[in-house]
């Protein structure tokens, strides 16, 4: 779960003092479980509130250092038939042909 932003903590906050301030002048309540009603639900809309704050998107120099270039897991090798590599010097076709590339294995 990512950490709350700044913005996020700032909006809740705010909601859940301002909102708390106005029911209570506005309830005129006195007694303690109207108060504690109205305190839960300042907090419950701060959260609320808190939680729709739009968070900040990555960088895309970050996001291109994530993305990586997908490699098969097992390559194709081209066989050469006896009949041909019997025909060829063995100093050319040692030369010519590719040698195996052992590349790490992915994420």
């Amino acid at each position: 779960m990512p950490r709350p932003t700044a913005a996020q903590l700032v909006y809740g906050s705010c909601t859940v003092i301002f909102s708390t301030l106005a029911m209570l002048l506005l309830s005129q309540t006195s007694s303690s479980l109207g108060i504690v009603l109205i305190t839960f639900s300042a907090l419950a809309l701060g959260l609320l509130v808190a939680m729709t704050v739009p968070m900040p998107k990555p960088s895309p120099s970050a996001t291109a250092a994530v993305v990586r270039e997908r490699v098969p897991a097992r390559r194709e090798t081209a066989s050469v038939p006896v009949s041909l590599s019997a025909s060829v010097p063995a100093s050319v076709s040692a030369s010519s042909a590719p040698e195996p590339v052992r590349e790490p294995a992915g994420p």
